[in-house]
């Protein structure tokens, strides 16, 4: 469903991405891994075709560059950072951007009863908290059942409790063969949302592994950060599958900090 061969960007002289390759089948969850400046986002602005580079990116079979439109019709695309117009209502902006992805008959109440806003339609977007935003732009990133989702570091900017709960409304929304990509550096999310896991350092893709693999890599860092018995604690919590717990996944982002 995304296939990136060869992908090498750079500003300037320098090189945010070196030579990235990376293949994800229809159903897959990979999680982009690294420090901030690894590459990850850079990774998937050139995925959604935001950025030149050289070498070659299809979705579903499309060129994101030549094809930008096509393949971007794909995609359901949440970023870390929202832009919405504050004054509109929660049922406006749907509907607002149904009309910039084409969609001529939206189900704006449907789509934001996925999400758990549909009680909240008439509020103005200025109202919702940020867990609450963050949810309109997933149910505005879902609108047209695209079968790929994008999400760029989602719930950075949501507090322990929001994310939480974005991400077990993630978790309930990822299946159904729809294929998701999405950069993090919290182990809970790998944990929950992953089948494999791609890291990155420096630009250069390290390597890809599965998300049992890379949990058990991180074994070391939950001794050193928590003690023997509360790593095995999270530990048990972090490879669970399904459900985040409260003291486990507070356990993981303190490991992945």
């Amino acid at each position: 469903m995304i296939r990136i061969e060869g992908v090498t960007k750079r500003f300037g002289r320098a090189a945010a991405l070196d030579h990235v390759s990376l293949e994800l089948q229809a159903g897959d969850s990979v999680a982009l891994w690294g420090a901030n400046g690894a590459g990850k986002t850079t990774l998937i602005r050139c995925v959604l075709g935001l950025l030149r580079y050289e070498g070659r990116i299809e979705v579903g079979g499309h060129d994101a560059t030549r094809h930008g439109k096509a393949a971007r019709l794909l995609v359901g695309y949440v970023p870390q950072e929202l832009g919405f117009q504050d004054d509109l209502r929660v049922a406006e902006a749907v509907a607002f951007f149904a009309r910039l992805r084409g969609i001529t008959r939206p189900d704006v109440r449907g789509s934001l009863a996925a999400v758990g806003l549909d009680p909240h339609r008439g509020k103005r977007v200025r109202e919702l908290s940020g867990g609450m935003k963050q949810r309109l732009a997933l149910a505005i990133a879902l609108l047209g059942d695209p079968p790929v989702l994008v999400l760029d570091e989602v719930t950075a900017s949501l507090d322990a409790v929001g994310r939480d709960e974005f991400v077990a409304l993630l978790k309930q929304l990822s299946g159904g063969g729809r294929t998701v990509l999405f950069a993090s550096h919290r182990l809970e999310e790998v944990s929950i949302l992953a089948g494999r896991v791609a890291v990155l350092d420096h630009g250069r893709l390290v390597r890809t592994v599965s998300r049992d693999e890379f949990l058990a890599e991180q074994r070391p860092r939950l001794f050193r950060s928590l003690g023997r018995e509360a790593a095995g604690t999270a530990e048990a919590g972090c490879t669970a599958p399904g459900g985040p717990p409260s003291f486990t996944a507070r356990s993981c982002r303190e490991a992945s900090l």
